[in-house]
């Protein structure tokens, strides 16, 4: 995978509120075949689930470091960028789009 940013984003300096919302923003900018990492200090899992629900199967997760102090995660963008909408939803056929978002 590409790196998006040659630096891991230190999540702790997004405010927790929006923190996820910003990731996910970051997520959908990636290009298939690009990566980006996340550094946390706690595991990140509640935000994989997010993401595989969210998303389903469009990112990879790779954990590069767990702990005790600092986790790093690389998230990348599958090459079948066809497989997910950036809302969420799944084109599983041709013409298709299932999610509330309006079908783009």
């Amino acid at each position: 995978m590409k790196l998006l940013l040659p630096e891991p984003i230190d999540v702790r300096e997004i405010p927790a509120p929006i923190r996820h919302a910003t990731i996910f923003s970051i997520l959908e900018q990636l290009q298939p075949g690009e990566a980006v990492r996340i550094a946390s200090d706690h595991d990140p899992f509640p935000l994989r689930r997010q993401i595989e629900i969210r998303y389903a199967g469009a990112f990879s997760w790779s954990y590069l470091l767990q702990g005790p102090d600092i986790w790093q995660v690389e998230i990348g963008r599958g090459n079948d960028a066809g497989s997910a909408a950036d809302c969420g939803g799944t084109n599983s056929e041709p013409g298709s789009h299932s999610c509330t978002c309006g079908g783009h």
